[in-house]
């Protein structure tokens, strides 16, 4: 099903998906997140509409405090810049397309001359996907290996149910790990360790 079945309701979309595949272009994709500015919306390479629920609390207390390790070790050494779960990135000129990671990490070189007043269209460096009660793991792993395709350096994929991180690096197999304290990231981000004690 393509959007274009709903095209004369695109002013005001309001639609149960849970049961539907979408495929909608990336132009598409834009004006619904316009109209939609309080749903959180992300687009596969293959054009397909991902609707992503509200997060539970106990999914949004370690989102934060996965999100936040990052953000205070960026304060404390400007290497960068961090983002949370609400920014949308734009892949689309890399045969990819807009996904929006729940914490991800951007080297500053990276960014200059890009405005972030829109979705950004540069590759982070560091990624963290949390896989929530609701999530199924298998679309999370597939997106993870769509952000190793796009040589992300280095990707977490934590799952509290399964208490196992998959760490995806570029042109290397995955690494699993079973229910560790603690991740040392400064092959990518200089001594920065991700401190999971509070995630199991």
């Amino acid at each position: 099903m393509t959007l274009s079945t709903f095209t004369p309701a695109i002013d005001s979309l309001l639609l149960d998906v849970s049961d539907t595949t979408l495929h909608v272009t990336s132009e598409q994709f834009d004006r619904l997140c316009l109209k939609n500015p309080d749903l959180r919306l992300e687009l596969t390479k293959d054009g397909e509409l991902i609707v992503m629920p509200p997060a539970f609390g106990e999914t949004g207390k370690k989102n934060l405090d996965l999100g936040g390790q990052v953000w205070y070790w960026n304060r404390q050494t400007m290497l960068g810049e961090a983002f949370d779960s609400s920014t949308g990135y734009d892949f689309t000129g890399m045969g990819g397309g807009k996904p929006s990671p729940d914490v991800s990490w951007i080297e500053k070189s990276k960014l200059e001359g890009i405005s972030l007043n829109r979705f950004i269209p540069v590759v982070p460096d560091f990624v963290i996907e949390l896989c929530s009660s609701s999530d199924n793991l298998k679309p999370l792993q597939v997106k993870m290996l769509e952000y190793q395709r796009l040589s992300v350096k280095m990707g977490l994929l934590i799952n509290p149910q399964n208490k196992q991180v998959e760490i995806y690096r570029i042109g290397q197999d995955i690494e699993i790990l079973e229910l560790p304290i603690s991740i040392d990231c400064s092959e990518v981000m200089p001594e920065f360790i991700l401190n999971l004690a509070k995630i199991w």
